[in-house]
């Protein structure tokens, strides 16, 4: 008997991490249609968006489709056309202090979107629903490392806020329908075809440009930087694992990990660091804490490596040498 054909929808495909895990999944995953959804918006630099979507069409297996995850329609339609074994959700509109400037942009994008694709799994039997958290999500909380088991009901911006929403609704619809929903927190996701609003991507583009760079909190603040590459291993470590109920989740198939480098390091050092690899010294202007940041994220990832084996391997020394080599690269 032929075997049926195996689908994996990957949404935010033009993203970073998106476009990251749909190069992945199409290099390794042959058997499968690796079908790619984004809406190339305008956040940042949609020409970057277009250039990583330009790779990703040199696979044979991977199809993209234009669409907003906040349009329940076009996503229903893509979901009955693709017939998702897996989906892999990544879209979402990211960055704390946007969510200050447009917040209707987060609840149409991470509470609506998010609902959309939970509709698109529940009607087309999907096997696993892995999909994008953040380690915003801990809020004001101070002990650290950050465990999954720590409170997370003081969030300090409306992106935090929106993204615990969503670990909520994936759990509700696990109860509901027994979808099978992987929640994943990430902890500040840096490297090659980063987002240009992340600080790292920033002060590069300063110091290389003899602009001052601005450092909040006087430079005291630390992040649990995690590179790309240890990130998608993470991700597709978890894809033959499918939460199954227990206990702890009142019997719903839904889980949450920390997705991190379990290794926070001083933003000063991160620009020391780049300062190195750039051999320039930048120019600092030392602000206050904004609004929405926390002073520190630290992942207690035992239960993701317990399960999976997974472990970061990349210092942050190595990661911002890699995307600064990338950098160089694509501003020729």
């Amino acid at each position: 008997m032929k075997k049926p054909p195996q689908n994996i929808i990957v949404t935010g495909a033009a993203g970073f991490i998106g476009f990251h895990l749909a190069s992945r999944l199409a290099r390794e995953f042959s058997g499968f249609t690796i079908h790619g959804i984004d809406n190339i918006n305008s956040y940042y630099d949609p020409s970057l968006k277009q250039r990583r979507l330009s790779l990703l069409n040199n696979f044979a297996n991977f199809k993209f489709y234009k669409a907003d995850i906040s349009n329940a329609e076009a996503i229903s339609t893509l979901f009955k056309a693709c017939k998702p074994d897996i989906v892999l959700h990544m879209a979402a509109q990211a960055g704390v202090r946007y969510s200050l400037e447009n917040p209707q942009a987060y609840i149409d994008s991470n509470v609506t979107g998010l609902l959309n694709v939970l509709e698109g799994c529940r009607k087309n039997e999907v096997r696993h629903l892995i999909y994008a958290s953040s380690s915003s999500v801990y809020g004001a909380n101070t002990k650290t490392p950050f465990a999954t088991t720590d409170p997370v009901d003081h969030p300090v911006s409306l992106y935090a806020a929106t993204k615990r929403a969503g670990e909520l609704m994936a759990h509700t619809y696990a109860h509901l329908y027994r979808i099978p929903c992987t929640g994943l927190r990430f902890f500040t996701v840096y490297g090659p075809w980063g987002r240009p609003d992340m600080a790292y991507y920033k002060f590069t583009q300063k110091i290389l440009a003899g602009d001052p760079i601005e450092i909040y909190n006087n430079g005291d603040m630390e992040r649990d930087f995690t590179y790309i590459d240890d990130i998608i291993e993470g991700i597709v470590g978890l894809i033959p694992h499918p939460p199954i109920p227990s206990d702890a989740t009142a019997g719903a198939p839904a889980k949450v990990y920390n997705i991190g480098n379990n290794k926070p390091e001083k933003l000063g050092d991160l620009v020391t660091l780049l300062e190195l690899e750039l051999k320039r010294t930048a120019k600092k202007i030392y602000l206050p804490m904004q609004a929405g940041d926390v002073y520190a994220t630290f992942a207690d990832i035992d239960d993701l490596s317990a399960l999976t084996g997974f472990t970061p391997k990349t210092p942050l020394k190595v990661g911002l040498k890699k995307f600064v080599e990338w950098y160089r690269g694509f501003n020729q």
